[in-house]
């Protein structure tokens, strides 16, 4: 028996079925072992020794993987073809060995670009051993981005409370979002005017020609800067005889785009199919893995993280050979295109994203695929298949007219273009973020020394516009161009920058968050160097000369190191103050624009002599008075909106943390989101300071809810709940949705069920609601359910003691049964891990906190246990910690200890 390993379960049962039984195919469910989130999982005083453990999941599959491995013929890797597939394949390796698994039976590499029968089968025929040096750039890519992460994270925490992280890359994307909107608002329009002429030839054909010259000077775009210049060209223009000066037809030809990339498909699926770049992923992932066709499940495109744009010679004559059935000989071209790519430091290794099989038409499988699945293979084969057709045939002429007025000369021109061939244009045009394609316009027949007649002369005037935002395309466009990023990192970079509510997303455009804009500044001001764009870049380009083996990993390490470290080391003294004075100045544009009066914009509108200011409170940055005490005036960052929105809106009072939505129609009472100890919330009105007086109605928002996304109308949604979505079939009593202490759930009596993490208590429907209060009842009485006994994590092996993690009344938590430690906004209670559980209960028990004894208290200093100091690297959550855990910890200078396996990494 030959065991082979992929990455996901859904490839796994496909390729077996192609392989036979003569082998097995186990899934590793993508990395089995990974970085705990600690201090020392990478050591820059050991040579950047790096400490894995394999996390519950990955135990399971390794020991699965070496019990079939046990008496195997042969171990077959067959992980992605890319980096990180050759570095799933080492760890399964490394972990093997460690548990000596692995002797006396032989271990080889195969990849595969498509999920076929043909591909796997002519993959085995061709194993080869593990690329070290692709698993070089991987271990320098992790160590980079934990380093920045577990080092960068903490200032930001400390010196800008209300910042949750830094990424080696995400941050230098968040930068580009950040400039743009800087440049939109000090742009400063400049007003000027376009003066067309309608004419007509002596056949009766119209055309609109542009004043292009005067005089003998030739007029740009921007020349007619104000009214009175155009209206003297206007009045000159409607005295003068036209006539044409000149006529010129030249042939061109169009050509199509090469198949897609990474990078462009997530762009393209933006443009035209409103996909998130995450969305495509995802639904490629499928395409690629294999779809059920026909009784057969296969994957019905390439594997679509890759900057080659070159496609197999085989799929080239495909594509040929489905053009000339479909559209004609006329639309194949002489010969087959190649294409190059001209991102920088592109590695061309594997195809570009392709269909599997060219004459797998879109409407032969779309009944097979959901309409996702449908729409993004419909995108990818008219582009594949369009990029190997005949080029399209135009014909541009450009007509330029005389006007005489007296002695005087004006020149107007007119320009139109004809499509001859359509070529590729039949099936695929591509689509573009911030201009629209000019109209083709066909010009009547005229020849040069016709006269023309004036129909009409229109002077209108337009004022320059700002740079448009970023779109999520033109943003991955844009680092692809700076060389910042790879293939696979552009999707999580958007995604974590959305998560950490650094930026949203208004009108398809991304817009920054405050929080987004402080964390820039911040890093502007004391870690300049490590947002650049051509540092990053150039750092991308040395990991990749590690890809090719061309410099050793850990040399790039210890260059990045040694003044990285300095730097951070360089921010222990500095001082708020300093850090404010600095984001005053670098963001005085955004927080104190000019103001309409041209008085000063920092001057206090309340009290008159005090000066405004950023200021850092317990719900993060606002604006305020320099005469506090005596004067309490306050506001959010951005003076014409909260959060940077321009709506008009500000905050209730001036109260920082809180944002007026509108006002309820019913009752007349402001609606605010409020920023409150355990989470955003949306209130009713205000509260009275008279005694017995009711409180405002308030409501907490759903898990996976971000306060950008809240609006008046589903706040006043929100506030409206319970609401009854049907009724009991055998009681007919209503069953309600509401939102409660452990999370959304729907009632029936005194029967609980909480929803599923797809569920909306919004959206929620009868039968679904029905279908959970059954189910709750026949599996539980109708009594109320017991208390949840929560998700046993396992034990922790200092002390013994079994871990669970429960739902409570402020949030989930991690208990050993001593100690109660809330988690942190960061960690789900399903993701969390048993190693995770520990360093939380260790840190609630160092700090004195939870429920611990004395004892308990006096056993875990003993035992020299420290709270875990949780970090973002790139894609990843940073975990808030608490202050005076951390305290306590660095005070009894413990470490923690990981409770998995650790393995060191070598290479």
């Amino acid at each position: 028996m030959k065991v082979v390993v992929v990455e996901s379960p859904a490839k796994a049962k496909t390729i077996n079925k192609y392989l036979g039984h003569d082998y097995e195919v186990i899934a590793s469910f993508g990395h089995i072992r990974d970085l705990p989130a600690k201090d020392g999982s990478v050591d820059p005083e050991n040579d950047f020794l790096m400490l894995w453990e394999l996390e519950d999941r990955g135990a399971k599959r390794v020991s699965e993987i070496a019990k079939a491995v046990k008496g195997a013929e042969k171990l077959i890797l067959a992980t992605d073809p890319d980096r990180e597939g050759e570095a799933i394949s080492w760890h399964v390796i490394e972990a093997l060995a460690a548990r000596k698994a692995l002797k006396g039976v032989p271990v080889e590499r195969v990849t595969f670009n498509a999920i076929t029968k043909d591909a796997v089968q002519t993959a085995m025929r061709q194993p080869r051993e593990i690329d070290q040096a692709l698993v070089d750039a991987y271990l320098a890519r992790r160590a980079l981005d934990y380093l920045v992460g577990f080092n960068l994270s903490p200032v930001l925490w400390r010196k800008l409370p209300g910042a949750r992280s830094a990424g080696r890359v995400q941050s230098v994307a968040l930068r580009l979002v950040c400039e743009r909107e800087y440049e939109i608002e000090t742009f400063r329009p400049r007003e000027y005017w376009s003066i067309v002429a309608t004419l007509a030839t002596e056949a009766g054909g119209v055309f609109e020609a542009r004043l292009v010259g005067a005089d003998g000077k030739r007029i740009q775009r921007l020349d007619v800067g104000n009214g009175e210049d155009a209206a003297a060209f206007k009045r000159d223009l409607e005295l003068a005889t036209f006539q044409v000066a000149s006529v010129e037809a030249k042939p061109a030809k169009r050509h199509p785009q090469p198949p897609f990339t990474t990078s462009t498909l997530q762009q393209e699926a933006s443009r035209k199919l409103g996909m998130a770049p995450a969305q495509t992923m995802r639904v490629a992932q499928r395409l690629y893995e294999g779809v059920e066709i026909g009784g057969e499940t296969v994957g019905i495109i390439t594997y679509m993280r890759t900057d080659g744009v070159d496609m197999a010679p085989e799929a080239v004559q495909d594509a040929r050979r489905v053009i000339g059935r479909e559209f004609g000989d006329a639309y194949v071209p002489g010969a087959p295109r190649k294409y190059s790519t001209k991102a920088k430091n592109a590695q061309e290794a594997h195809e570009a994203v392709r269909p599997t099989e060219m004459s797998r038409l879109p409407k032969q499988v779309a009944r097979y695929l959901d309409p996702e699945q449908a729409r993004l293979y419909d995108l990818i084969w008219t582009r594949t298949v369009a990029s190997q057709m005949e080029s399209a045939e135009l014909e541009r002429t450009t007509v330029d007219v005389t006007a005489s007025v007296g002695p005087r000369r004006i020149e107007l021109r007119a320009t139109g273009q004809v499509v001859k061939f359509d070529g590729f244009l039949a099936l695929y045009q591509e689509g573009k973020d911030d201009e629209a394609d000019e109209e083709s316009r066909r010009l009547p027949p005229m020849k040069a020394g016709d006269p023309l007649r004036r129909e009409r002369i229109t002077a209108t005037q337009h004022f320059t516009e700002p740079p448009p935002r970023y779109s999520e395309a033109s943003l991955v466009k844009r680092m692809e161009e700076l060389g910042i990023g790879r293939p696979s990192t552009y999707a999580a970079i958007l995604q974590t920058l959305r998560d950490r509510e650094y930026v949203k997303i208004e009108k398809k455009r991304l817009v920054p968050e405050n929080k987004g804009r402080l964390v820039t500044g911040f890093l502007e001001s004391f870690f300049k160097r490590y947002v650049e764009y051509d540092f990053t870049a150039d750092l991308e380009g040395q990991l990749d000369r590690v890809s090719n083996a061309e410099i050793d990993w850990r040399e790039v390490l210890r260059e990045f190191w040694r003044d990285f470290s300095a730097a951070v080391g360089g921010t222990k003294e500095l001082r708020v103050a300093e850090v404010l004075e600095a984001l005053n100045e670098l963001l005085g544009a955004h927080i104190f624009p000019e103001r309409a009066d041209g008085s000063n914009p920092r001057t206090c509108p309340n009290c008159g002599s005090g000066s405004l200011s950023l200021k850092l409170g317990k719900f993060g940055a606002f604006v305020g008075c320099s005469n506090y005490p005596e004067c309490k005036y306050t506001r959010q960052l951005s003076a014409t909106g909260v959060e940077g929105e321009g709506d008009g809106s500000s905050s209730e009072g001036g109260q920082p943390g809180v944002r007026v939505l509108g006002t309820d129609p019913a009752t007349g009472l402001p609606v605010t989101l409020r920023d409150g100890r355990f989470g955003p919330f949306v209130q009713l009105g205000e509260a009275s300071a008279e005694k017995g007086a009711e409180k405002p109605k308030r409501s907490s928002l759903p898990k996976g809810l971000a306060p950008s996304a809240v609006d008046l109308e589903r706040a006043l949604r929100l506030l409206a709940l319970p609401r009854e979505v049907a009724r009991h079939p055998e009681t007919g009593e209503p069953i309600l949705a509401n939102l409660g202490r452990f999370g959304p759930y729907v009632q029936h009596g005194k029967t609980y069920a909480n929803l599923g993490k797809d569920d909306d208590v919004l959206e929620i429907g009868g039968n679904r609601a029905i279908d959970l209060i059954v189910a709750k009842e026949q599996g539980g009485g109708r009594g109320r359910p017991a208390s949840d006994p929560g998700r046993a994590l396992g034990k922790d092996p200092a002390s013994g003691r079994e871990l669970t993690v429960k739902a409570g009344r402020y949030g989930p938590y991690v208990t050993d049964g001593e100690v109660n430690a809330t988690l942190p906004k960061a960690i789900s209670a399903e993701a969390l891990t048993l190693d995770e559980g520990i360093g939380l209960v260790n840190a609630k028990r160092a700090s004195g906190g939870g429920k611990a004894s004395a004892r308990g208290r006096k056993g875990a200093a003993a035992r020299g246990k420290a709270p875990a100091r949780k970090a973002a690297s790139e894609g990843e959550e940073a975990a808030p910690k608490k202050r005076a855990a951390a305290k306590s910890a660095t005070k009894a200078g413990a470490k923690a200890k990981p409770a998995a396996k650790k393995t060191a990494a070598r290479g």
